[in-house]
């Protein structure tokens, strides 16, 4: 009966050495043991497996192995290949060559998150990024429960405490379908805050930004407004002519390209905010999500969409 449980890698790299070498005195040389040592290991071997494992020579100190012992010997060797290939592998995780990364991002970044993610491939092919798509308020639950490793988003909770590194910057303005009454003219806060207002639901980034906007425009004045689930909701309702929103012109950058939509011209507007990368503070960056983090803030938010009018771009 065989006994696998009693097998040790000393044991195998003892008959790869007597196979090798063709004697114990010249194995022992090889892994620095004594004859009689390899001896004890070979034996040992043999009886994991039941069978004579070496044939003596016609003098008494050669060997050479039995079938047994050369199918013995293919497995030793498939398993050292096996090791190091998981060195090499660990190795890797150790120092944030390879691994997973789970990037959030709130909603609002998936206008930008997959060509960052593309970005990452191409820096770091040996780490798997894992992108996780939610709103605020859901990943800001998923850093409380250390769901992800890094986190994208416009404005860094207070809880939980988080370390945070500013990407680029993040405007928002209003915007309307290009037939508005407003469209193409400085809109006085009057006639703005007589408008539908269309939102994302309470609690999102960009509703606690809007409605801060409209309170210093109003003094508090109560608006008509219409909350929606999503900004692609709310930029078909506007283009549509349900009203006018407040969003991060991230959001609508082929709109405005192509005409379905235009920038309104307001006081204190377009708002500029940034982009963060954040980590809770109570959780130690693993090698790959560090070494991901570097590469995110090295790219500078070149992965961030522009919104500078052509003219005002520097030419490349």
């Amino acid at each position: 009966m065989i006994r696998l449980d009693a097998l040790t890698l000393k044991q195998l790299r003892a008959l790869a050495a007597v196979a090798e070498r063709g004697s114990l005195t010249a194995a022992a040389e090889k892994i620095g043991l004594t004859p009689p040592a390899i001896h004890n290991q070979i034996k040992n071997l043999e009886e994991v497996f039941a069978l004579p494992l070496l044939n003596r020579g016609p003098e008494s100190t050669a060997f050479s192995l039995t079938p047994a012992g050369e199918a013995v010997l293919e497995a030793a060797q498939r398993i050292d290949v096996i090791l190091s290939q998981a060195s090499y592998q660990v190795m890797a995780v150790s120092e944030g060559r390879s691994g997973q990364v789970t990037l959030g991002v709130v909603s609002t970044g998936r206008y930008f998150a997959p060509l960052l993610v593309r970005r990452l491939q191409e820096l770091c092919p040996e780490i798997r990024v894992a992108l996780r798509v939610r709103n605020r308020e859901q990943i800001v639950e998923d850093l409380q429960r250390h769901v992800v490793d890094l986190a994208i988003m416009g404005r860094p909770p207070r809880v939980p405490e988080v370390a945070s590194v500013a990407l680029g910057p993040h405007p928002h303005g209003l915007v309307a379908r290009p037939d508005h009454p407003l469209a193409g003219r400085e809109a006085p806060a009057s006639e703005l805050l007589a408008q539908t207002f269309l939102a994302r639901e309470e609690g999102s980034g960009t509703r606690l930004l809007m409605s801060r906007y409209l309170d210093r425009l109003g003094d508090g004045q109560v608006i008509d407004l219409i909350e929606m689930d999503s900004n692609e909701t709310i930029k078909q309702a506007v283009i549509a002519g349900l009203g006018i929103a407040f969003l991060s012109l991230h959001t609508v950058m082929d709109e405005l390209r192509f005409g379905q939509l235009v920038q309104l011209s307001a006081p204190g507007l377009p708002i500029e905010r940034h982009w963060f990368l954040v980590h809770p503070v109570d959780a130690r960056l693993r090698p790959a999500a560090l070494r991901l983090q570097e590469a995110i803030v090295g790219l500078k938010g070149s992965y961030l969409p522009n919104t500078r009018p052509a003219a005002a771009q520097t030419p490349t």
